[in-house]
Parts: C-alpha cells; sequence; structure tokens
C-alpha cells in the first residue's frame, strides 16, 4: 500500500534496474500457468507470452526488503506525511471533492477526513501513484522473493483476473514496486474485491476516477468494520509501568485493565472497551496510546501502527477539524 521520500527515488529506480528472465521456461511457472488455465481458463499460450516477455525487477527485490514501516521510527516517519503541503493539498482535496465525500460518508459511514488522509499517504492525492509496471513487479516478487512468495503468487492470479475482468492489458497498468495500484493503492485482491463504480460510469476505475477512489476506500473500510462515530486512537500517559511489547495492532486489552497497570487515557473512554497500547518513539521519547477498533481498520489497510497513526494524525490536521 507507499512511502513518500522513498517512492520518487525507487520509481526511477526500479524503472532501470531490471534483468530479462524467461520466467515461462522455469518449472514454477508453468506450473502456475498450469493452475490459471485449469481453475480460470486462461489461454496457455497467451499466458506464456507474457511471462517470456516479463522482467525481473532487481530493484524491487531490493525494496521490499526495507519497507519504512520496519526501518524507520515515528519520529522519523511522521515528518514524511504530515507536512504542510501535505495538509494543504488535503483541504483541497476536500474542497474540490466535498459532494463526492459527503455522499461517501453517508452511504459508509467512513469521515471525509479520513478518506483523504488515506489517499494523501498513499499518492499525494493521485500525485505519485506508481511506474512499475505491476506484472513485472508481481512476477519478481512471486517467483523471486522466497519469503512471501505465496503471497505474491496469489496477487499475481488476482492481478491476472482483475485485467482480464476489466478488459486491460497487462502491460498498461503500473503501481508501486509491490504492485499496488491507483490513486489510493490498491493490491489486486482489494481491487477485485472492494473496488466500486461509485460515479455510475460502468467502470471501476482507480487510476483516473476520483469518484471511484473515494468510494472505494469508503467501502474498504465499512468492509473491514468502520464503526462510525467512534474514536480511532487515544493519547495516553504512563503512570505505571508496562512491560515493552511488540505492538499488536488488534485489541485486545479492556481500558480498566490497562488503567490498572498505569495507562491513563487523556480522554474519557469506556472501561469495558478494549483496546491496544501503541508505543511509539517520537521527538519527546517515548509516546503511549491506545488504539481501538478503528485504529485497527486503518491497519487493515497497512498493517502497520506507524501507518495508521500518520493517516489518523493528518486526519486530524484538515480545516474541517479545527
Amino acid at each position: 500500500m507507499n512511502r513518500f521520500k522513498l517512492f520518487i527515488a525507487v520509481s526511477l529506480l526500479l524503472v532501470s534496474l531490471h534483468v530479462y528472465a524467461d520466467y515461462s521456461q522455469r518449472d514454477d511457472v508453468q506450473q502456475f500457468i498450469d493452475d490459471m488455465v485449469d481453475k480460470h481458463g486462461f489461454d496457455r499460450d497467451d499466458l506464456e507470452s507474457k511471462f517470456a516477455s516479463a522482467n525481473k525487477l532487481e530493484g524491487v527485490l531490493k525494496a521490499i526488503a526495507k519497507p519504512a514501516e520496519r526501518v524507520l521510527t515515528w519520529k522519523d516517519y511522521r515528518p514524511i506525511f504530515v507536512t504542510k503541503k501535505r495538509i494543504d493539498g488535503g483541504n483541497q482535496f476536500l474542497d474540490d471533492n466535498r459532494k463526492l465525500l459527503q455522499r461517501a460518508e453517508k452511504e459508509f459511514g467512513v469521515p471525509a477526513e479520513i478518506i483523504t488522509a488515506i489517499i494523501g499517504v498513499e499518492t499525494y492525492y493521485g500525485r505519485l501513484s506508481g511506474k512499475i509496471q505491476v506484472f513485472d513487479s508481481l512476477v519478481t516478487l512471486g517467483f523471486d522473493y522466497p519469503p512471501r512468495a505465496r503471497f505474491f503468487r496469489s496477487e499475481l492470479e488476482q492481478f491476472l483476473l482483475l485485467t482480464r475482468d476489466e478488459k486491460v492489458d497487462v502491460r498498461a497498468i503500473r503501481g508501486s514496486y509491490a504492485g499496488a495500484m491507483g490513486m489510493p493503492q490498491f493490491i489486486s485482491s482489494s481491487y477485485r474485491h472492494y473496488a466500486i463504480d461509485f460515479d455510475g460510469d460502468g467502470k471501476r476505475d482507480l487510476w483516473n476516477n476520483t469518484a471511484d477512489a473515494i468510494g472505494s476506500v469508503a467501502n474498504y473500510f465499512k468492509v473491514h468494520g468502520w464503526k462510525p462515530g467512534d474514536q480511532v486512537v487515544i493519547r495516553a500517559r504512563l503512570e505505571g509501568h508496562v512491560e515493552e511489547t511488540r505492538n499488536k495492532l488488534k485489541p485486545h486489552t479492556r481500558v480498566s485493565d490497562l488503567v490498572k497497570v498505569g495507562l491513563q487515557p487523556e480522554t474519557k473512554l469506556d472501561n469495558k472497551l478494549k483496546a491496544t497500547v501503541v508505543t511509539l518513539n517520537g521527538d519527546n521519547g517515548k509516546e503511549y496510546w491506545l488504539g481501538l477498533d478503528n485504529f485497527y481498520v486503518i491497519t487493515r489497510y497497512n498493517h502497520s501502527a506507524l501507518y495508521a497513526m500518520a493517516v489518523y494524525q493528518l486526519s486530524r490536521e484538515f480545516d474541517a477539524q479545527k
């Protein structure tokens, strides 16, 4: 789903760092082709031709090994996304698309500011949607990146189904190094399952149609359990000792139990609510936050507490929230 400071540099790098590799000659690719023919009725000759022309993107393999969420702390991550330019861009996006955003909020229950922040973090409001050929990226990751080969082969399957469904040439689709596409950076499976035609023109176009992008983000959040009107994440004061644990994204501990061990919410919360403790290394040391169900929903878009915090804090900076 993109990291702004690295985005342009990585995109330019990946365009040039490719190696011709006739994937069609590999046994594992042949097995994949067999499955696509048997399960989905694809033409074998057509698939073999596509795989024969696929490029191995060495830059993709380097980039996937060091995503920003793994190598940056909150102190370094936040300034990438919560910037004056991105805030101003978000305010403009809200003004330009107010009716669409209001309709999406009414139909799906997701605040306009959250939808806007997602698109702002992902692609700078559609300006940076990626220049890498998605087919090459997914082939490279599916067959030359063992740690997540199963996932990316599944996404490659979904991508081929998507391009067939939407009647689009696989070579015409460009996106991020991990195969995310369009203004909201949907991966192929998300595109097929959650993208919607929000303006009624008969197409689901997440590259050029702002209405479809807005509606699709809202639909994604609704399907994943967004609770209209509920809070997202609350700052907490540490008044005791909390064991250092890896951030768990899903809320699993009652607020009352967290208060007992010394985490005091700065905003009143129902003690029966479940929350997860989000510990961040900020400018002034450790920060403690209590992530609620809607925070978890944001992490379904990108499985990172840093990402969810960036989206939330950016959304709070827009004029409508002041």
